[in-house]
Order: C-alpha cells, then structure tokens, then sequence
C-alpha cells in the first residue's frame, strides 16, 4: 500500500496520466469558457496522441540518449568493476516455482553485462533492493531482493558469476551509495556501469556523487528506432517510452538542484 501511495503523485505528472487529467481539465470548463475549455481539451488530445507514438517519443528520449554512448572498447576501459542496475521484477512467476524474476528491461541489462564480463573478465556487482515478503529469502533470511533475481539469473542462465550483491537500495541514488561502500572496501575505484542509455546519465551522475570513476556501458538505444511511417502509429511502446524519457528528465532536473550539479 505505502508503494502504490508514493507512485500515484509520480504518475499523475507523467503521461499519460497527466494528459487525461488536462482532457478532463478541458471537459469541465467547456461549459462555462466553450473556447478555453476547448483549446484545453484539444491541446491534451493532440498531445496524447502524439506521445503515444514511437516518432514523437523520440523527441524526448534522443536528448537523454545523446549525453551517453555506446562502450566501444570495454576490455580497454581501465575499469575493475561491472556494476549493473536492477530495474523491475515479475513476481512469484509460476514458472520459476513463486520465486521473484527480472522483468525484460532488467534482462537487456543482465544480457549486457554478461557480454562485458566475457570481454573483460571483470567482477559483477548487481545492485537493487527493494525486498518484498512472502518471497523466498536470501541470505540471513533478509527478503527476496532484486539484487538476488538478477544474481541468479546471470549465474543459471548467462554462466556469468557474481561477485557482490547490493540489496539495500529503494532508488538509483542509494544504488550508488551502497555500491560504492562495497566496492570501496576492495579498493574499486572505476567501474563499467550498466543501464538504459536513458537511465545512463542520472546513473552516472550519481556514482559519480558516491566516490566512483563511471565508465558508461548503457543499453537499449531507443531515439533512432523510429524512423518508418509506422513510428507515427500511437501505441503502447511508444507511451512508454515518453513515460521513461519524462520520468529522466524529471529526475535529472531533481538531482542537480538537489545535488547543486
């Protein structure tokens, strides 16, 4: 309940959430001002629509992804770590006998930072937290973390082992701090991190924050995948991806006030 409660204010500045409250806005004034309500009603619509697709999505996610690159020489990086970034789950998957598993953003993670480890033989961090109850346990008996769905994927199914698990973590943030106290007692100073190339830069800048010298390793490159006819389709994907690209954006602007970046 407490998580569904602190999501909803994020949700309703975000689309499409947001552009159905400024339809609705529109709806209800309509009566009393016809042509306000109107230029209201009409301005989300348009909106909605063109978020919803993959071409207008671009908009927002080429800026995010143009702050980071592809790594194109990872074993020459001078790294000594990997660190991966959790970023959802499915939990209790029948299929997986009730236990918790990444969800497919993670996996494009995990699938990355197996590839890297088998270029570089580098040490894996996964970092996320997030423990829910009624899960299997991890170690001590501490609840089922994302951390630990990504450790057992990447070891059953990439042949990939794991070094450290950071299962403490609620935002990207405390990903950093709680990374960066574990790697800092092995004498880690540089890391390939990996995430979404639109994750990337808030990632960065907050390992950067936390002590680490950040070599970029991000992943699902979006902004140029929508160049067909068919880009200008609304659909879900391209909804989501204007949600991701907003909610980035948003949290960059949070992090350099709050940070003085």
């Amino acid at each position: 309940m407490l998580d569904l409660l602190n999501a909803i204010p994020r949700d309703l500045i975000l689309p499409p959430a947001n552009l159905f409250l400024l339809i609705l806005i529109g709806l209800l004034v309509w009566r009393r001002w016809p042509r306000a309500g109107r230029i209201v009603a009409a301005t989300g619509l348009a909106a909605l629509a063109f978020l919803s697709t993959n071409a207008g999505a671009s908009f927002l996610v080429r800026p995010l992804e143009g702050m980071t690159s592809p790594l194109p020489a990872p074993e020459r990086a001078g790294a000594q770590a990997i660190v991966v970034l959790a970023a959802g789950r499915l939990q209790h998957a029948p299929e997986y006998g009730g236990r918790d598993i990444p969800d497919y953003l993670a996996l494009a993670r995990l699938r990355y930072a197996a590839h890297l480890q088998r270029r570089t033989g580098l040490p894996v961090l996964v970092s996320g937290g997030t423990g829910t109850k009624g899960t299997h346990s991890g170690a001590n008996g501490r609840a089922y973390a994302l951390a630990d769905a990504m450790a057992a994927a990447l070891r059953e199914d990439f042949g990939v082992p794991v070094k450290w698990l950071e299962s403490r973590s609620h935002d990207t943030a405390e990903n950093a701090a709680y990374s960066a106290d574990i790697l800092h007692q092995d004498g880690i100073r540089r890391i390939l991190l990996v995430t979404d190339a639109m994750h990337m830069p808030r990632a960065r800048l907050a390992f950067e924050r936390a002590g680490l010298e950040v070599v970029d390793a991000p992943t699902m490159f979006f902004g140029d995948q929508a160049r067909s006819p068919g880009a200008w389709v609304p659909s879900a994907e391209g909804m989501r991806r204007s949600w991701y690209a907003l909610y980035e954006l948003l949290g960059m602007a949070w992090y350099r006030l709050r940070l003085g970046a």
